[in-house]
């Protein structure tokens, strides 16, 4: 077998890149800002100012500059671009028709495939990080804005949760958010029995994921099982390695 080099790529295997939000939490396994959460290579760029205050006040200035942490994941070889904020929404449609390769920065992507995964009558139920920036104008970028369907629960009134990740002490108590996050499912179906599949907007809470599941037995969708799904469609080599 014969290589050829590509020009200015300097590494190479890592088919999914991930841009990432200029926020300094503890990003722990099971996040997607942890290269350990994946059983294949990822690369990481970080998109300078974009903080998770800007993002979460719909700030669409910072658009060069996700563009550019783009165009260099692109350069090194990536196959596909996502990120680690379901906000990130924002950028999706000026990102995926520039890039030419496949595009998926929100979590909010899969509603419309989970829309069919239950009956009309039942209804999909969203952990957010802030369920007052989650507009319906932030889901409808995502094909997400499915009006009753959507039943919706904020972490941004959580203590150990708010002070991680938006406030961003530099602290985080992995247990009392493990609470935080599998109450509000609790509270999320309790509130709507209709709720029959939990879909994890934000980046930080797959490591949850368990947690919820335990607490409400519905299947739970996240930002992880989507950078899985498109992983397994962009590599398709028998040994699930590729140059």
């Amino acid at each position: 077998m014969i290589y050829r080099k590509k020009p200015g790529q300097v590494s190479y295997g890592e088919a999914i890149g991930i841009l990432l939000l200029d926020s300094e939490a503890p990003f722990i396994p099971g996040d997607v800002a942890n290269a350990t959460t994946y059983p294949f290579p990822v690369r990481f760029q970080r998109v300078p100012g974009l903080t998770v205050k800007r993002i979460l006040s719909h700030d669409l200035s910072a658009l060069d500059e996700v563009m550019a942490a783009a165009r260099e994941l692109k350069r090194e070889g990536v196959r596909a671009i996502t990120s680690d904020c379901g906000f990130m929404a924002l950028y999706q449609q000026a990102l995926r028709e520039e890039l030419d390769l496949p595009v998926f920065l929100s979590s909010l992507l899969q509603v419309p495939f989970l829309a069919h995964l239950i009956p009309d009558q039942h209804k999909i139920g969203i952990l957010t990080v802030d369920s007052n920036a989650l507009t319906s104008a932030v889901l409808a970028l995502c094909g997400a804005n499915l009006g009753e369907r959507i039943c919706m629960k904020g972490l941004q009134q959580a203590p150990a949760f708010s002070s991680a990740f938006i406030e961003e002490t530099g602290l985080l108590d992995v247990k009392r958010v493990e609470e935080e996050v599998a109450a509000a499912a609790v509270a999320l179906v309790k509130e709507d029995p209709a709720v029959k599949i939990i879909l994890l907007e934000c980046s930080v809470l797959p490591p949850y994921a368990p947690a919820v599941q335990r607490a409400v037995g519905l299947p739970v969708f996240d930002f992880v099982t989507m950078i899985h799904y498109v992983f397994s469609a962009v590599v398709r080599e028998a040994d699930g390695r590729f140059l």
